[in-house]
């Protein structure tokens, strides 16, 4: 990445950000306005916690504009809907696709709705919201930044996540592609970066035990690490080291010794067996893990 790229701050740029009324997404959206962020626009589905945030945002930096918009990122509409309306009010330099959802159970367990609200929110909204956004960041000499935070779940199999892992998986995917072709346009500075966290303690996982070396990691730190990511342009950041661990050996060990080890000594395997998450229903959230 050369120099030129590399983006100190989001100051006087416009962020968007999903999610965030709660968990990482407040972070985020409070990064963006502590770092002089002119336009930070605040998106989730709960009407009385956006109103809350942006009113704290405010105080922190009266200075920075802050938007709330209350949007049901199940619906490809109101996702459509919502992104003309933010770029009536000008381009979009850095989206922050931090909305996700989580239903732990066996697959046997979900009822169809539960697939459908997970792939939804968790794989076709940050397409969709990227789509509409897309055309016009970048441009005019603007540096702009994606970032999507996806989920260790998106490389390791795990019980009683197999719908959340899928919706990770094909979001990582889809980030990680649209990294490659962005890099290929000479005209536009778009840097994509897919951030892959273990469990983070935002609530959303509550119940979810420790693995082998790796505890529940704190949001305040998960969300510097993505920022600071975001920031360089960095592709794909998986976290703790662990996972990279865990990678290599699932890589080359033979499926049924990983199993073994994945379940006895990693202890991945029963980490979601005492989950309960916020409700232990999908709801539309703060995203990790």
């Amino acid at each position: 990445m050369s120099e030129s790229t590399r983006l100190e701050s989001v100051a006087d740029l416009t962020v968007l950000v999903t999610g965030a009324a709660q968990g990482m997404g407040a972070i985020f959206a409070r990064s963006a306005c502590l770092e002089g962020a002119r336009r930070v626009i605040l998106w989730d589905i709960s009407s009385q916690q956006l109103l809350s945030r942006a009113e704290e945002l405010k105080e922190l930096n009266p200075a920075c504009k802050v938007e709330t918009q209350v949007v049901d990122l199940r619906n490809q509409s109101a996702i459509t809907a919502a992104a003309d309306q933010v770029l009536a009010g000008g381009n979009v330099d850095v989206l922050v696709n931090n909305a996700g959802v989580v239903a732990g159970a066996t697959f046997k367990e979900h009822r169809t709705a539960q697939i459908a609200d997970t792939m939804a929110v968790n794989s076709l909204a940050p397409m969709f919201l990227t789509h509409a956004l897309l055309s016009q960041m970048g441009v005019h000499g603007r540096p702009a930044r994606i970032l999507t935070i996806a989920s260790a779940a998106a490389l390791v199999s795990n019980p009683n996540m197999s719908v959340y892992a899928a919706s990770k998986a094909a979001v990582m995917s889809w980030s990680d592609s649209l990294r490659l072709e962005l890099e290929r346009e000479t005209d536009r500075d778009i840097k994509v970066t897919t951030f892959c966290p273990t469990y983070v303690s935002t609530g959303m996982f509550a119940g979810a035990k420790n693995m082998l070396l790796t505890p529940i990691m704190d949001p305040d730190y998960v969300t510097s690490k993505a920022w600071v990511a975001m920031l360089r342009g960095t592709p794909l950041v998986l976290l703790p080291w662990t996972s990279k661990l865990g990678q290599a050996m699932r890589g080359v060990l033979p499926r049924a010794a990983w199993d073994l080890m994945a379940d006895k000594v990693f202890r991945i395997y029963g980490s979601m067996n005492e989950f309960t998450g916020h409700t232990k229903e999908s709801a539309v959230d703060e995203t990790v893990s």
